[in-house]
């Protein structure tokens, strides 16, 4: 995975800590160390030496060999031969061939030594904590949440390996947005190509770039990708310029588990009925709020426009260099995502959307006209909105965009800042941030008669529409392994904060990780999650430049808002034709 273009996150992505696992194994190892070398009469355990040694490579992404388990082992070469033979027939230990002779092989834990695996590490993890945590008897259990626990939660197992490595020439090939959590994924790129025992070659690009990228490579003969990312917005334009294959073409969806990710996120992947990509990372976006500050000052976490405005009026201190709120500023695209946003806030989807449970139906917007609806009573109170906020904002606040807006949050310069999960990884992960330990997460404050929306973001894994047919199957198969269950939660233990699965979002490990999971699900269930903020139209991203461009020359003081909206309103139709859809 290697030609990252656009931003690095190689501080924010990189592993804090080794996982629960690989503690245990690590203390295994070092005990049996200590207690073999303390009596003469404890000898080697080949078993548990081969096991820990084995684990340790899975989790590590190395190559393990037959060779190596035995010199793993402390025994004799012959008793350990023998002992691996026996993992091997009792089906804790497969074989996958390394060369095409089958002459050479690599050994890998099978799930049931994995299952097995998670659950005497769970086990121990708890004796030890009962032990030697410092808890007296009947004390409740830090990892207790809901009304249940941590331990009650079923723990998503490690990925195993697939049966057959994936054959492919040149290895997978995938084009990914420049962000933490896709470059997560460049971090565990070995455990990775052992998973699908092929090569992974990743590009990464900035948003506008990686869109570009992928229309260009719709115009050429063939795919020079396997697998592309694709933001939530492009679903219907990259389904009509035929960009993308619908999955159900060359797979079982059932396969992917569709129940198991968030609702909104599911829905926004989908054109015409059909599902055009698998949710790699579903990302809301959030207000970010330093709940220490607000406590000092005795406010409420804002729950309405007016709450917000309140705050950051009360919290604004720009003669310290302290501002009260950070958000998507910048002219074009930036801009044009909060507009999009901020109606919403007051009830106002984009398009003429039929009003639905829990706010706007986009479900069907592949069937049916659409206009824009940018110049009404809702659009203005947004505009009037953006610009109350300007005056507890920072000094450059119209240039700020996507992660600008966070950073000075995370150096303790702003007491709130609307922001997508996945950028949560600037403060959480960085123990000398102001707002580390300190971050309340919110649904957007909604204005009057709305209801609050958490704007679902991210992006989709697909496969591109000129993919050649002999290349599909891999493809297939190592989407579904991307972005299964597994997958999301090793990109969370590895510094991601984003989650497009419930059964991810309940996992134990992955709670104890943020309380940002926690907040999102919560979100989700209360049908806050909602992805019609920005409806996945072919016309949407020029719907966004257009506001992104009129709504910065009304912030500016070029434009008055009616007239910012008019402007706005006139381009959308003459985009969109005397008909609605072209």
């Amino acid at each position: 995975m290697n030609a990252i273009e656009g931003h690095s996150f190689a501080s924010q992505v990189s592993p804090q800590a080794k996982t629960d696992a690989l503690d245990i194994l690590s203390f295994l190892d070092d005990f049996s160390d200590e207690m073999e070398g303390l009596f003469d009469l404890v000898a080697p355990n080949p078993h548990l030496r081969m096991v820990v040694h084995l684990l340790d490579g899975h989790f590590s992404g190395k190559t393990i060999t037959p060779t190596a388990l035995i010199g793993a082992s402390r025994v004799p070469y012959a008793t350990a031969n023998r002992k691996l033979k026996e993992m091997i027939e009792t089906g804790l230990i497969e074989q996958r061939p390394r060369t095409k002779s089958g002459k050479s092989f690599s050994m890998h834990p099978s799930n049931q030594l994995l299952d097995q695996w998670m659950q005497v590490s769970g086990r121990m993890r708890r004796l030890a904590e009962a032990q030697f945590g410092g808890r007296s008897r009947g004390q409740r259990s830090k990892d207790y949440y809901f009304g249940g626990s941590y331990i009650a939660a079923q723990s998503i197992p490690p990925l195993s390996v697939l049966p057959e490595p994936l054959k492919v020439p040149g290895g997978i090939r995938v084009l990914v947005h420049g962000d933490p959590t896709f470059m997560v994924m460049d971090t565990l790129k070995r455990q990775f190509e052992q998973v699908i025992g092929t090569q992974i070659s990743q590009r990464a690009f900035s948003i506008d770039r990686l869109r570009e990228e992928a229309l260009r490579n719709a115009e050429r003969p063939t795919s020079r990708y396997d697998i592309i990312a694709v933001d939530l917005p492009w679903i219907g334009e990259f389904a009509e310029k035929n960009v993308l294959m619908p999955l159900d073409k060359v797979m079982d969806i059932a396969r992917l588990d569709p129940a198991d990710f968030h609702t909104a996120g599911w829905q926004a992947a989908h054109w015409g009925g059909r599902a055009y990509g698998v949710p790699a990372q579903t990302t809301p976006e959030l207000l970010f709020y330093r709940r220490d500050l607000f406590a000092e000052a005795g406010l409420e976490p804002p729950a309405t426009t007016d709450d917000l405005l309140k705050a950051a009026r009360t919290l604004h201190n720009p003669r310290r260099g302290f501002h009260g709120i950070a958000w998507n500023a910048a002219r074009g695209t930036a801009l044009g995502h909060t507009v999009l946003m901020t109606m919403a806030d007051f009830g106002q989807p984009v398009l003429n959307l039929p009003e639905f449970a829990g706010g706007f139906d986009a479900r069907n917007l592949a069937f049916g006209a659409y206009r824009p609806t940018i110049d009404t009573e809702a659009g203005l109170r947004a505009a009037e909105f953006l610009r109350e906020l300007l005056d507890f904002s920072p000094p450059d606040i119209l240039s700020m965009s996507w992660y600008e807006r966070v950073r000075p949050y995370a150096e303790g310069k702003i007491a709130m800042a609307y922001g997508y999960t996945l950028l949560a990884p600037y403060f959480e992960l960085d123990e000398s941030s102001p707002a580390c330990g300190q971050t309340g997460y919110l649904p957007h404050p909604a204005g009057p008669a709305a209801h609050p929306v958490a704007p679902v973001g991210g992006y989709v894994m697909g496969i591109p529409a000129n993919l050649p047919p002999e290349r599909v199957p891999a493809a297939v198969e190592a989407l579904t392994v991307f972005t299964s269950p597994e997958a999301q939660k090793l990109y969370v233990q590895n510094g991601s904060r984003t989650n497009p699965r419930y059964s991810v979002a309940s996992d134990p490990d992955v709670r104890r990780a943020s309380p940002i999971f926690e907040a999102v699900d919560a979100m989700s269930w209360r049908d806050e999650l909602q992805f019609w903020p920005r409806p996945p139209v072919p016309e949407i991203v020029d719907i966004i430049r257009i506001c992104g461009e009129e709504f910065h020359d009304m912030l500016r003081g070029i434009t008055p808002p009616r007239d910012a909206l008019r402007k706005a309103q006139a381009r959308a139709d003459a985009l969109m034709g005397p008909n609605g859809t072209p």
